[in-house]
């Protein structure tokens, strides 16, 4: 058994499939997930986990050469704002729209029970070499 990281064996497993430019969306319970890539859903009710708690639990297990988000967060969700902005000093911002339109090409989306407005990045694989 693991006894630290990522314990959810859904997730974990997801985790070890990526690979090399393929993206992850991390996302608020409200955003709409298109059909195609794996989903593991961590939400149990409004606010848990929280999408930062999530978010900084994958980045202690992947490697990310970005990261794009709505840039309506600025606006809508300056709390998530200034985590993106912590945690991606090079973030890429696109319309809502248009980050809903990139996450059909994410293999992993993680959602989280997170209820505030824009609270989604799409993260892109690096490697660790």
């Amino acid at each position: 058994m693991k006894k630290s990281g990522v314990l959810n064996r859904h997730l974990a497993g997801a985790l070890a499939e990526l690979g090399h430019g393929d993206g992850v969306l991390v996302c608020d319970a409200g955003m709409p997930i298109p059909p195609g890539p794996r989903v593991v859903d961590l939400a149990f009710r409004a606010g848990t986990p929280s999408f930062a708690e999530v978010l900084d639990g994958l980045l202690d297990e992947l490697v990310v050469e970005g990261a794009t988000a709505a840039l309506e967060v600025r606006d809508a969700n300056p709390e998530a704002a200034r985590l993106l902005e912590g945690r991606f000093p090079y973030l890429g911002l696109v319309t809502h729209d248009e980050l809903k339109a990139l996450t059909h090409s994410a293999r992993l989306v993680v959602r989280t029970g997170e209820a505030t407005p824009y609270a989604n990045v799409l993260l892109r694989c690096g490697v660790f070499f």
